[in-house]
């Protein structure tokens, strides 16, 4: 009872309903929403401040920025999203609102895609030596099955391809990603598309602020062999598993093109399916289905590896292995 007279209390003022209202479509800053609002910094940040102790908004850190969206779990996320929905579609204060934030998103959207235009032949090239994308996503798909997934977490997401693709299939997806400029790409290419369940983050893949046994499904595509230690990328995606959760990890096997360690920094070049399955055992996992999607020159292996009882280690054990 007294959460709930908290989070009411929280958001018994108009500029707070505002902001529910507006991350209620997707993640926003402080500074965006001063834009939105027409208010002052402090202001906004009092009021960012309130809704967040009362549980009807999350906030994160990326970089120097702070990230708020409309919170989701427990009887604070409820009470948030019932409050949304209560709010009146023909408010002209709410359609002014919603103008503004339109300019926002395209602003974001043209950040984006500036850089994406900038990255675009680095990254043809790279798909021309191997067969289809589309190829290589409907054998994620087909490996993953149909069931519905709670708590999907795709490392190094990149662009948010990922979220893209299985977000009809999870309950709520989580993207993360070292790059600043990736994750502006990954976050406008949600908000386009209407995907609310999913949000991306920043964060490092050997230390991601994620409690234990949290995720059902974690997703490694095209990932590791930019990773200077990809044993310990699967000892943290192991973590995070719960029992009977599982790991699909995507990558190229063992090839001599040496020169894509140059031009486009890979670490290692390509992995042995003997030297991941390895891998995955040295960190709790079970070595469940290996495929091979042979291309030209590049072969493309998909690793499903499931979790069992027992936790793994911290870090597994020195093992040699792939192509480095």
């Amino acid at each position: 009872m007294n959460s709930l007279l908290l989070g009411l209390r929280a958001a018994a003022e108009s500029t707070r309903l505002r902001i529910l209202g507006l991350t209620a479509d997707g993640e926003l800053t402080a500074s965006e929403l001063v834009q939105i609002l027409g208010q002052s910094q402090p202001r906004v940040s009092r009021h960012l401040k309130l809704l967040c102790e009362a549980g009807l908004l999350e906030r994160h850190r990326e970089g120097a920025w702070a990230m708020y969206r409309l919170a989701e779990q427990g009887e604070a996320g409820r009470l948030a999203r019932q409050l949304v929905d209560l709010m009146p579609a023909e408010d002209v204060q709410a359609a002014l609102d919603r103008h503004r934030l339109a300019a926002i998103k395209q602003a974001r959207a043209q950040a984006a895609a500036e850089y994406f235009r900038a990255n675009a032949n680095r990254w043809a090239e790279i798909r021309s030596l191997y067969v289809p994308e589309a190829e290589v996503e409907r054998a994620m798909l087909d490996l993953v099955g149909d069931k519905p997934i709670e708590q999907l977490l795709d490392i190094g997401t990149g662009t948010g391809r990922m979220l893209e693709i299985f977000a009809s299939r999870v309950r709520h997806g989580l993207g993360i990603d070292l790059s600043h400029d990736m994750l502006r790409v990954a976050r406008s290419r949600l908000t386009d598309r209407g995907l609310r369940n999913c949000q991306v983050r920043h964060g490092d893949m050997y230390n991601l602020a994620l409690p234990n046994a949290c995720c059902d499904l974690v997703l490694l595509h095209q990932v590791l062999r930019y990773a200077e230690e990809p044993r310990w990328a699967l000892a943290e995606a192991a973590r995070l598993l719960r029992p009977g959760g599982r790991l699909l990890a995507v990558d190229f096997s063992p090839h001599e093109l040496d020169y894509l360690r140059g031009e486009h920094r890979h670490r290692w070049l390509g992995f042995a399916a003997a030297d991941m399955e390895r891998w995955l055992a040295a960190v709790g996992l079970r070595p469940a289905v290996t495929r091979h999607l042979a291309g030209d020159p590049l072969t493309v292996s998909i690793w499903l590896a499931g979790r069992g009882v027992q936790p793994p280690p911290t870090r597994p054990a020195a093992v040699e292995g792939a192509v480095l």
